[in-house]
């Protein structure tokens, strides 16, 4: 049998695993799955058509899956989809997905969302991703694996972070950041390439060069975007990292990309 303390609520038709712990106070909604070894601490909130994944800890008064703050929304039987082994620390709240976003916010595995981090309705968030104190990402925010949002940031919707990027703290982002890009400031600006968190996670040398000169010629000032597009797809069309940013940068999005600061040339 799950663990589940006696003062929490778990409403019928809430589907425990055996392994999953439910502490005191804790409050779980008639549609509400939660896996193997799931943990509530304590004065955990669950609602709405919610499942969380094998592993995943969620800490003291976060609320997760309660109705999306989308005045469009009404009421649509929709859905918020957690991964397996995330963190998810205390007063972070997560929404279900709305109609006009394809019904389901989705969070991947191995994910870290420290306290007060925010997910609004029908984000699609990778693995490894970390939204630190404060982070908030609006509607329809897509993030990559291994991206990184610093603390009180705000990511406009529609806006995409690519993989292994990273937000620097206070930053506001209105524009989509690149694939292992950096961007900092009150409208975020490209500040270079993530060479310490690429270094961190492996990548060889020949690849972070192949980056930082892909980068330059990308926003060089010469030319059209498309032509240093497709420059740089021929330069580097065996190359899947370089590749990966041109695929980004080529693809529709109602976000501009987020430009370089003048100051801050990689």
């Amino acid at each position: 049998m799950p663990d589940i303390h006696p003062s929490a609520i778990v409403e019928p038709g809430a589907e425990i695993a055996e392994g999953a712990v439910i502490g005191p106070y804790c409050v779980v909604g008639p549609d509400v799955v939660l896996t193997d070894k799931v943990v509530l601490h304590a004065h955990v909130v669950i609602a709405g058509r919610t499942r969380i994944g094998a592993g995943t800890q969620i800490y003291p008064f976060a609320s997760i899956g309660h109705p999306p703050q989308d005045l469009k929304y009404k009421g649509e039987p929709s859905e918020l989809v957690v991964g397996e082994r995330n963190i998810i620390r205390e007063h972070v709240t997560m929404n279900p997905g709305t109609e006009g976003g394809g019904m389901v916010t989705r969070v991947g595995n191995d994910c870290l969302f420290m306290t007060g981090a925010h997910v609004a309705h029908d984000c699609q968030v990778a693995d490894h991703v970390i939204l630190a104190n404060n982070a908030a990402i609006a509607g329809h925010v897509v993030i990559g694996e291994h991206a990184i949002v610093g603390g009180l940031s705000a990511v406009q919707q529609f806006t995409r972070i690519g993989r292994h990027a990273m937000i620097g703290g206070m930053t506001g982002v209105d524009q989509d950041v690149i694939p292992y890009g950096s961007a900092m400031g009150d409208r975020a600006r490209l500040s270079g390439l993530n060479i310490i968190g690429l270094k961190r996670r492996g990548f060889s040398r020949d690849d972070i060069h192949a980056l930082r000169t892909a980068y330059r010629l990308l926003f060089a000032e010469e030319g059209t975007k498309i032509e240093r597009l497709a420059d740089v797809g021929e330069m580097y069309s065996d190359n899947d990292t370089v590749m990966e940013i041109v695929g980004f940068m080529s693809s529709d999005s109602p976000r501009g990309i987020c430009q370089p600061h003048p100051d801050h040339q990689d």
